[in-house]
């Protein structure tokens, strides 16, 4: 039974500084791709799944972010304003915890596109959820199956779809992280206040075995500099 995720966090507040010159100006999220900000590409992907409030966190440019996306309605907007300080990816989803509710949420990062395969990479993930074995579930892709890739480390995945970092130069992992997740936002409950990263998170899930992967069939293309955003634009024009 495929789920049903209604809410998503969008982390967006970074400052962008692989992107420069094009972030002297604007936010990363305002970049264009084929003639659509990142943050739009990734947006009407979570809409298109079924999303119908998305959660976006501001600070670079936040006063642009906001013009930007005050006219949204599929999905719904609010804005989660880190003005005073980058909080990081734990922090960023966890200072929106109000808004964010109990049920599972869609974490996505906006440097990742890419060209669908056989099934949307979102509906992937929502068949493959299951609550009752997961409570974080990863989008990855097995590498060679898009541009952007960057060093050996990654994942691996067993047979019943749970997943293994590893940063080990001598054996490369053969699936990449893209920056879309399925969460419990309850996960970071006990977590503390402040800026904080999600990695710990994964690992913490990695011990007791309830962080899996789902492996896209999509070609992806991580948007992380100018010259990659140039990449994606001619894959997508």
């Amino acid at each position: 039974m495929t789920a049903s995720i209604k809410t998503a966090m969008v982390l967006a507040a970074g400052l962008g500084t692989r992107m420069k010159p094009l972030t002297d100006h604007r936010p990363k999220a305002l970049v264009e791709v084929a003639g659509k900000a990142l943050i739009d590409h990734v947006l009407d992907r979570l809409g298109d799944a079924g999303v119908e409030t998305a959660v976006v966190n501001v600070h670079h440019f936040a006063e642009q972010m906001e013009a930007h996306l005050a006219g949204r309605v599929h999905p719904r907007v609010v804005i989660s304003d880190e003005r005073p300080a980058l909080l990081d990816s734990g922090g960023g989803i966890k200072a929106a915890r109000a808004v964010l509710g109990d049920d599972p949420i869609f974490i996505a990062n906006i440097d990742s596109l890419w060209i669908d395969g056989a099934t949307p990479p979102l509906e992937q993930m929502k068949a493959a959820w299951d609550p009752a074995r997961m409570d974080m579930l990863l989008l990855l892709v097995p590498k060679g199956q898009g541009i952007g890739f960057e060093g050996p480390r990654g994942f691996f995945m067993d047979a019943d779809g749970r997943i293994t970092h590893s940063a080990d130069d001598a054996n490369p992992a053969p699936l990449a992280n893209i920056g879309f997740q399925i969460m419990k936002p309850s996960l970071l409950d006990e977590e503390p206040d402040g800026a904080f990263s999600i990695l710990p998170v994964w690992w913490r899930l990695q011990k007791t075995g309830r962080i899996f992967g789902v492996a896209m069939d999509a070609f992806w293309m991580h948007v992380g500099d100018p010259a990659a955003r140039d990449e994606a634009e001619a894959r997508l024009t």
